[in-house]
């Protein structure tokens, strides 16, 4: 299949492209990136990217499938179909499914169902510990091998410092990303919401910033002190960002992400007990979405990443005790990063691409997130300046659990690529 774009504003922050100029796809591949591209006489599809901006399908580092073993919250047809009408092209899945993907036999069936029946590029990745018990390391070579392109136990900690150290140690012979989930469940104590007024004033038990710094401080001193990399997820308080900031200028190979909402909500969004924003590490104050903004501005953040956990309505719909953590992100997460930080002025355009694309893609070593020649063409169109308005019961992921729903975003996708192929048209899933 020929495809022809044309005239859009072309921003590959990867490559240092920002100009208006046509792109050229033959056979699933960028042949040509040049203005005014002429090809009468040659049948193709063009798509008039006039006044729109044309960029590298999103990487999303950081997200839950729940395939295998809880398709009735998602499964990987519906989470992907979910991602590509955010303009995500690449998805990157978290192990805890059920059975865990700690073995290359899970790990091979997310890539052959994925293959079979998914919307974009699926990455599995593998547990730091058999069954996320944190008490033995699994085959990370085995999974690595396998397909696997990191490892975490995301959900969860690693405990034991030791194991970490060794996990990390491990996964740096065999060149993988270790993703650390960073939380100290002894300081946690069981809480559901941010230590502060409002956990306070809803009764709640409140869950104190020290721990997500505490184990992001004990990670960082081990990256540091067999010289290995780290990536902490999910980042969401001020010291965590002072944390990694320092920790980059000693050199330190440390790198880090964030999620939209924790650069657009508080923990007042918990008022009422909205089970749909509770979220772990849950949402902060004013001053941590500051200070998140901050380090998105000056670098010491690298990524933005959903983190996107759906949940069936049972399991929001009940006490705020016994809801579980977390929202779904993947069709809100361009739409905020555009109203929450380039209408805003933290980020440019170009910033924004970077943190969605080029950065996930390099951290976790996959020749994604850029507009090359030669390269499979992953390609996201859209306008930033259409506003649209969050309506959670027009997602297509099966689940619903957003905090969003009713808000004015701008930039949703009209034009997605995968592969060579066009699976969003005018912002309609084919």
């Amino acid at each position: 299949m020929k495809i022809l774009i044309k005239g859009g504003r072309v921003i590959d922050p990867g490559n240092n492209i920002d100009k208006v100029t046509d792109i050229f796809i033959n056979k699933g591949v960028i042949e040509d990136i040049d203005e005014n591209i002429d090809l009468n006489g040659i049948e193709m599809e063009v798509i008039d990217a006039a006044g729109k901006i044309v960029s590298p399908g999103l990487v999303d580092m950081h997200c839950h499938l729940r395939d295998p073993g809880q398709e009735y919250k998602e499964d990987i047809e519906s989470g992907t179909k979910s991602a590509v009408m955010g303009g995500i092209t690449s998805v990157a899945c978290m192990p805890n499914t059920k059975p865990v993907a700690d073995n290359e036999s899970v790990i091979t069936y997310i890539q052959s169902k994925a293959k079979e029946v998914g919307y974009v590029n699926v990455y599995p990745i593998g547990a730091i510990s058999k069954g996320l018990k944190g008490k033995e390391l699994a085959e990370i070579g085995e999974m690595k091998f396998a397909g696997a392109v990191a490892i975490s136990d995301d959900g969860r900690p690693v405990v034991e410092s030791g194991l970490m150290r060794r996990a990390m140690q491990y996964a740096d012979m065999f060149d993988i990303t270790v993703i650390s989930h960073c939380e100290d469940i002894g300081l946690a104590d069981g809480g559901h919401i941010n230590e502060g007024f409002m956990s306070t004033y809803l009764g709640l038990r409140g869950i104190t910033r020290a721990a997500e710094e505490v184990m992001v401080s004990r990670d960082i001193l081990i990256a540091e002190a067999t010289n290995t990399a780290i990536h902490i997820a999910h980042v969401s308080t001020r010291g965590s960002v002072e944390l990694v900031r320092q920790a980059k200028k000693r050199g330190v190979r440390v790198t880090c992400e964030t999620c939209p909402h924790y650069f657009t909500l508080t923990d007042k969004a918990v008022d009422g007990f909205n089970t749909n924003a509770k979220m772990n590490p849950p949402l902060r104050t004013d001053d941590d979405v500051e200070a998140i903004k901050e380090g998105l501005k000056d670098g010491t953040i690298d990524c933005i990443v959903t983190d996107h956990a759906p949940h069936h309505i049972d399991e929001k719909n009940c006490e705020f005790a016994l809801a579980l953590n977390g929202i779904v992100g993947f069709e809100t997460s361009l739409g905020l990063g555009l109203k929450y930080l380039v209408e805003t002025g933290v980020l440019t355009i170009n910033e924004l691409i970077e943190k969605m694309a080029v950065n996930p893609a390099k951290i976790l070593g996959l020749n994604k997130g850029n507009l090359s020649v030669g390269n499979t063409a992953d390609i996201t169109i859209f306008d930033p300046t259409v506003n649209w308005t969050v309506d959670i019961e027009k997602f297509s992921s099966k689940s619903k659990n957003s905090p969003y729903n009713g808000f004015e975003l701008c930039g949703k996708p009209e034009y997605v690529i995968v592969g060579g192929n066009v699976v969003v048209n005018q912002g309609i899933l084919l």
